[in-house]
């Protein structure tokens, strides 16, 4: 499988895109529109559902015994394509969730299968602003996965311009500026309820840049979009767009 790509910090990702207490965000909302954006739906829900199953069982055996499962032998074709993924660990206790790992691979460059294993080992224990998650915290986990289109450049000449082309709850961002990378998926801006500066603003922040360095005319931003599936709650029911209680 393809080395984890955790030298690039920037591909670490954190689905709240904000690492302090969140009291009035109670809901995590995901992208329910996806096709009322324009993207029809890439992967099926079975296919979806053997992802998340499959970061699931890399999870628990790589937290349990260090060990990684091989892609299964039935997998569809479709899912040996290269393609980006991130894979999420939520923390649920008493009822409300906080993140505990979210790491991935934002650029088709490794088969989603495979690509969705060595994020979910790199979410489980890798990722920097977290401890390893533990034995004793697994059964409490719950998995997300976001699979990616492949990110690109946009095209603008004015601050203006780049405004009208982000579209809140449909893209996700990558703002890069010499080495200074960061990225943020679609999802969050719709569960924080961003406006689109505030997302750029967001974005740039991810980056370790100032907020309103999204103006500068040397700064990239590139776009892509996410089909999101995870478990409502510890090993249970794999669903499309998630929806999670926050803290």
């Amino acid at each position: 499988m393809g080395d984890s790509l955790l030298t690039q910090e920037w591909l670490v990702e954190c689905l709240c895109g904000v690492y302090d207490s969140c009291e009035k965000h109670n809901r995590y909302h995901v992208l329910r529109n996806v096709g009322g954006h324009g993207l029809d739906y890439a992967y099926s829900d079975d296919e979806g559902t053997l992802l998340v199953k499959l970061a699931r069982q890399t999870v628990d055996s790589y937290v349990l015994d260090k060990t990684k499962p091989s892609p299964p032998d039935d997998a569809p074709p479709k899912l040996w394509e290269k393609s980006g993924v991130f894979v999420t660990l939520n923390l649920l206790e008493e009822g409300h969730v906080r993140l505990r790992g979210c790491i991935g691979r934002p650029y088709p460059t490794q088969p989603l299968i495979e690509a969705t294993i060595d994020s979910a080992v790199d979410s489980a224990v890798n990722d920097p602003r977290f401890r390893p998650v533990s034995p004793n915290e697994i059964d409490s986990i719950i998995v997300d996965l976001s699979v990616l289109t492949p990110p690109r450049k946009l095209e603008y000449d004015s601050p203006d311009e780049l405004f009208n082309l982000v579209q809140v709850g449909r893209d996700g961002l990558i703002v890069s500026r010499g080495m200074m990378r960061g990225l943020l998926l679609p999802q969050v801006p719709v569960q924080y309820g961003w406006d689109t500066k505030t997302f750029l603003e967001h974005t740039c922040q991810k980056a370790g840049l100032p907020s309103d360095l999204w103006r500068a005319p040397d700064v990239e931003f590139m776009s892509f979009r996410a089909e999101i599936f995870g478990e409502t709650a510890p090993r249970e029911e794999i669903v499309r767009n998630p929806e999670h209680p926050r803290c």
